[in-house]
């Protein structure tokens, strides 16, 4: 048994939400760990109980360091060996314990009742609707949808997570039963909802392809009987940090760029796939058509978002995660809602990424000298390396192999990879907020899902906002409505940029009423 390479990563992560955090302690936590994953054949017959199956493989191995597979049955043995696969390739070191006496947490996946006693949790789903009870098995529906599907994995991945910290964590307890339809997110049984098959994307975007992107990309891969254009863009590479949370990601994709990763993905659907390896402004500086029909937003900042807002697509969705929560929003421009700058325009002072950077690094001094290496991209010396580790009071040689990076590439690694933080037990927490797996796995299967709705016709939802909170039980009312900005700074509110919209798709409008007549 080892942890995964990525470790200081994940330790990150649960350093943000974990009371009174200490690197050793956690690792000793997680040693102690078994977790169970037992599948029957009711669950490899369908395509929704492979897809949980998948998810939930995808997610436990990039934290715990020894998983239970526990088939149930011959058609499951013979399905064992792909989970096996798919949990190495994650982390080679992770040991597939064979006895179930030891599991200490378990899931289950399919019809059958559980054979350990120990903290269990039954998932399943039926189309839209994600399924879990501490109580006995769910099933898994028959559908071609894997938005329920993925959605329960995410939702059990929390789950033992939150019993296997659960000093730790604020009302932190496990959830006993689960039935949540990802078309309404509302709690009810009104059944697996409409099919997906024949709903065209039309012209789609998909800006980021982080975790949140890598979650979404997971969802459409699986909606089988999409059809449309998908055009990705992300300009980064998988660096090994990533592995902790994105759920597309093995260990022979580490320096790949990423939309790589993300249409190979897509190479079996009906989707025509479109890979942009850009930054978003050079991606729209070299279009000629201004014209957005539908934007994913799978970003991770601010202005990045207020950005693609800036070029007026017809619609967006949007995905986030926070320390605590995550969830989508919806945006039009012209319809009297928040806008999806509304939701992001700063509020005061607001620091400078070199005044940032030279504060989690300890150096507030160096400020000046911070600025310069970002503006030419000159690499750090074995100077500055010697005073971070001074700053922080640790050896110069646990950071002399990032000598000759960018200081960017410095601080993403040192400092926010987790390495300062495990060479001081904790003591130097990770400022960023870095989420857990399954946090960014279901912002991006929200995202997509939402995505699909809208195309089809079927997103209804009455606010602006989802949100959800996974390290507490389930919430009995998740809609979160968002007021538009009041202040008048937003471009909703500019009679320029309302004018240029309306202009923009005026003749679209035009050419929707005509086919519908």
């Amino acid at each position: 048994m080892a942890m995964a390479n990525f470790m200081d990563r994940a330790a990150s992560a649960a350093s943000r939400i974990l009371t009174n955090f200490k690197m050793s302690a956690f690792e000793d936590r997680l040693a102690t760990q078994v977790i169970g994953v037992s599948f029957d054949g009711t669950a490899v017959q369908t395509l929704e109980g492979r897809a949980s199956l998948d998810m939930i493989i995808r997610l436990l191995p990039r934290l715990y360091p020894t998983i239970a597979l526990r088939p149930l049955d011959p058609e499951a043995k013979r399905y064992a060996p792909t989970l096996e696969f798919l949990a190495k390739s994650i982390n080679p070191e992770i040991e597939l314990a064979k006895t179930r006496k030891a599991i200490t947490v378990s899931v289950v996946i399919g019809r059958s009742p559980s054979r350990t006693k120990c903290p269990t949790f039954f998932i399943g789903s039926d189309g839209w609707r994600a399924k879990l009870s501490s109580n006995g098995p769910v099933g898994s529906g028959e559908s071609m949808n894997p938005f329920g599907a993925g959605a329960a994995s995410c939702f059990a991945a929390a789950n033992v997570f939150r019993t296997v910290f659960a000093e730790q964590l604020e009302q932190g307890e496990a959830d006993d039963h689960i039935d949540l339809s990802m078309l309404t997110y509302n709690h009810d049984t009104a059944g697996s909802g409409p099919s997906l098959e024949g709903t065209d994307i039309g012209d789609t975007h998909l800006v980021g392809l982080g975790a949140i992107g890598n979650g979404t990309i997971w969802a459409l891969a699986r909606a089988v009987g999409l059809k449309g254009s998908l055009r990705l863009v992300d300009h980064e590479e998988v660096d090994l940090s990533n592995l902790q949370r994105y759920v597309l990601t093995s260990q022979s994709d580490v320096d790949s760029p990423k939309v790589d990763l993300a249409s190979a993905a897509l190479a079996e659907t009906a989707l025509q796939v479109s890979a942009h390896c850009a930054k978003w402004d050079v991606y729209v500086s070299d279009r000629n058509d201004w014209a957005f029909e539908r934007i994913a937003v799978a970003l991770d900042n601010a202005p990045d978002r207020i950005a693609v807002q800036g070029v007026l697509p017809k619609w967006i969705v949007n995905a986030w995660t926070q320390e605590l929560d995550l969830g989508v929003s919806r945006h039009g421009f012209d319809d009297g809602r928040a806008c999806l700058a509304c939701l992001y325009l700063p509020h005061g002072k607001i620091k400078d990424e070199d005044e940032k950077m030279a504060e989690e690094l300890k150096m507030p001094e160096a400020r000046q000298e911070i600025r310069h290496l970002l503006q030419t991209n000159r690499p750090v010396d074995v100077g500055f390396v010697e005073r971070v580790a001074k700053a922080f009071d640790i050896p110069s040689e646990a950071l002399r192999e990032f000598i000759g990076l960018s200081v960017r590439s410095f601080h993403q690694r040192a400092i926010c990879g987790g390495i300062v933080m495990r060479l001081t037990d904790g003591a130097q927490p990770v400022r960023a907020v870095v989420p857990m797996s399954f946090q960014s796995a279901l912002a991006g299967i929200m995202l997509a899902a939402d995505l699909v709705k809208h195309a089809s016709g079927l997103l209804n939802t009455p606010t602006t906002s989802t949100r959800i909170n996974l390290l507490r039980p389930l919430a009995s009312h998740l809609h979160d409505p968002k007021a538009k900005d009041t202040s008048g700074r937003c471009i909703c509110a500019d009679e320029d940029f309302l004018a240029a919209y309306r202009r923009k798709y005026a003749g679209c409008a035009a050419r929707e009423l005509r086919s519908d007549q």
